[in-house]
């Protein structure tokens, strides 16, 4: 059977008796055929391809070991299942020891937490200082009217009395004021 180039093959009984028995081309030709499609998929599952080398050695190191203890295989049909069982364990094996072996050591420096925005606090700083100077620069009825309603976000019944407005025309107050806010933030913006 042929696919994606490459030739797949079928096991029987003879050719598990010749690998057990330690004849050394059906030895080449097992290490050779499934080397290539271990391979194949390793290379997808892992990062290095050392590591994914390591993996298929110590996969067929252990076909080779486990068919001579006990003697071949129940079902020589179902070997090329087998063989990817057991790399299937060979490298869930290397995962588990990765992650236990990958501790952080004493001259590594800790993982940032992505949580924490450590540039929040100057962002902030900075837009603070952008908003003073933008304030400043505007008329001061403007700016005593934003300031009393955004900053010290005083009652606007409290803002109506101070500033000798209705309801009605602090919105339209507040609308100019901080329509001129939004100005002199684009054209600060865009000048910097």
């Amino acid at each position: 059977m042929v696919c994606n180039g490459l030739i797949f093959q079928s096991f029987d009984a003879d050719y598990i008796r010749r690998l057990t028995e330690g004849d050394s081309a059906t030895e080449e030709h097992f290490a050779a055929y499934f080397g290539e499609l271990l391979l194949l998929k390793l290379r997808s599952r892992l990062r290095s391809p050392q590591a994914a080398e390591d993996v298929r050695q110590e996969t067929l190191l252990r076909v080779l070991q486990n068919l001579r203890r006990k003697g071949g295989v129940e079902y020589p049909e179902r070997f090329g299942a087998y063989v990817n069982a057991v790399c299937n364990n060979v490298l869930l094996e290397f995962r588990r020891s990765q992650s236990r072996t990958e501790a952080i050591g004493d001259n590594d420096a800790e993982p940032a937490d992505p949580s924490v925005d450590h540039d929040r606090p100057l962002i902030n700083a900075e837009r603070r200082l952008t908003v003073q100077r933008i304030l400043g620069e505007l008329a001061p009825k403007d700016r005593d009217l934003l300031r009393a309603v955004f900053l010290e976000e005083q009652d606007k019944a409290a803002v109506c009395t101070r500033f000798q407005v209705d309801a009605d025309y602090l919105r339209v107050l507040l609308h100019r004021a901080k329509s001129r806010f939004r100005k002199a933030y684009t054209q600060g913006a865009a000048g910097a």
